[in-house]
C-alpha cells in the first residue's frame, strides 16, 4: 500500500508520548476533513489516501486506548546526560569512597 503513511506504523506509535499521539490525531483528522472536502468537490486525485488516513486515525485511537487499559506500556522518558555530567558525577561518588578508605587506614 504505497498511499498509506509509513511513519505511523504501530511500532512507531509505541515510541510516541501521549501528547504527540494527540497531536498526530489532530493532524490526521484535519487531513481527513480536507480529503473529504476535496472528494465532495471532485478535486480528490487519490481516493486511497482517504482509507489510509482513516486507518491511521484508528491506529492512534487503538494505541491510546491500550495505554489506558494498561495493555501497552507508555514509553519511558528519555534522560539525556551530558558526558561532563557523568565525569563529575563519577568524581563526586569516588570522593566519599576515598575519604572512607583514608579513615579506615587511619583507624588501623
Amino acid at each position: 500500500m504505497a498511499i498509506g503513511s509509513k511513519e505511523l506504523a504501530s511500532t512507531e506509535l509505541d515510541t510516541f508520548e501521549d501528547e504527540r499521539l494527540v497531536d498526530e490525531l489532530k493532524k490526521a483528522k484535519e487531513e481527513l476533513f480536507n480529503l473529504r472536502f476535496q472528494s465532495a468537490t471532485g478535486q480528490l486525485e487519490s481516493h486511497g489516501r482517504l482509507r489510509a488516513v482513516k486507518r491511521d486515525i484508528a491506529r492512534i485511537y487503538t494505541v491510546i486506548r491500550e495505554r489506558e487499559l494498561g495493555i501497552r506500556a507508555t514509553p519511558a522518558p528519555v534522560e539525556v546526560v551530558a558526558k561532563a555530567d557523568k565525569k563529575t558525577k563519577a568524581k563526586k561518588e569516588a570522593a566519599p569512597v576515598a575519604a572512607e578508605a583514608a579513615e579506615t587506614e587511619e583507624a588501623n
